[in-house]
């Protein structure tokens, strides 16, 4: 069955201390066109991250995003000694100088000035910290696909209601058909009486109808229109990738219906083949978003 490309997926990696959380967005685009969005501890893998996304994703504008959540703990601040016993000699020598005391409690003044303090340094990412990380966006683009695949239904259902609709309003054009060639001669029969005193040859005025009515004839129009709707419901079936394939169905199903409007020259079929160009335009549409 065909998948849509619009779908959202979520998932988080529990390690110690942190939490990865992994958000991926996707929709409708004619190639992949991916965007991301990397903590700066998993910089490293950027390429990597963007090569499975890529990979498992196939196509459609995507938004990928791995932010870092640490647990307060970790924010654990560590002396800068050397910058304090700087600040210290500092103190002391102006305080030498300008007889302005020094402070009773130095270190309530050292921790409040620039660079005293600083975080611990992160350490090296393990591999087993990145195999969560890698199993956690897994999860998440299995999610997105669940996703698409549910939309897929919806899309499918929707384009057989409007496939089954253009089927019923090509039969509703028969009845005219025929109606439609004695509209026709009537119409001509009627032209030639209002010209009077032309002699016209009636043999050959039966053999230029039926010509013209050869080229109005609109059965191959039909049949080709029938199998392109066979052609659309087959290939729905047939799993993802078929977005573009069904664009190009569509599109040959349009100028089947244009060549049948083109040749209606009464009211009724014209009528009908605007409201089967108005179902086929709501598939045009839809097809956009299909993988």
């Amino acid at each position: 069955m065909i998948q849509s490309m619009t779908g959202f997926g979520k998932a988080d990696a529990i390690l110690e201390g942190k939490t990865i959380h992994i958000e991926v967005r996707s929709l409708n685009s004619k190639s992949m066109d991916l965007s991301t969005r990397v903590a700066s501890r998993y910089r490293e893998k950027e390429m990597e991250i963007r090569t499975r996304v890529s990979q498992v994703l196939e196509r459609g504008k995507v938004d990928f995003y791995l932010w870092l959540e640490k647990d307060e703990t970790t924010y654990t601040p560590v002396l800068n000694a050397a910058a304090a016993e700087s600040y210290l000699q500092q103190m002391k020598e102006i305080s030498a100088k300008t007889g302005i005391p020094m402070p009773t409690n130095p270190w309530e003044v050292l921790v409040r000035l620039p660079e005293s303090t600083m975080q611990r340094t992160e350490e090296s990412l393990e591999e087993e910290e990145w195999s969560k990380v890698c199993a956690a966006i897994d999860e998440a683009l299995n999610h997105l696909i669940d996703f698409r695949k549910q939309e897929g239904e919806a899309l499918a259902k929707k384009f057989t209601e409007k496939l089954d609709a253009i089927a019923a309003l090509k039969e509703e054009i028969v009845p005219f058909e025929k109606a439609r060639v004695e509209k026709i001669r009537k119409r001509l029969e009627e032209r030639l009486e209002e010209l009077t005193g032309v002699d016209y040859d009636k043999n050959r005025l039966e053999q230029e109808l039926i010509y013209y009515i050869e080229k109005l004839d609109i059965s191959e129009e039909k049949q080709r229109l029938t199998n392109h709707i066979a052609y659309f419901r087959e290939t729905m079936l047939n799993g993802s990738g078929q977005g573009k394939k069904l664009g190009f169905i569509a599109q040959e199903m349009g100028r089947e219906i244009n060549t049948t409007g083109s040749k209606s020259n009464i009211a009724e079929m014209q009528n009908i083949v605007v409201r089967m160009k108005d179902e086929l335009e709501q598939i045009k549409e839809q097809v956009l978003n299909v993988m």
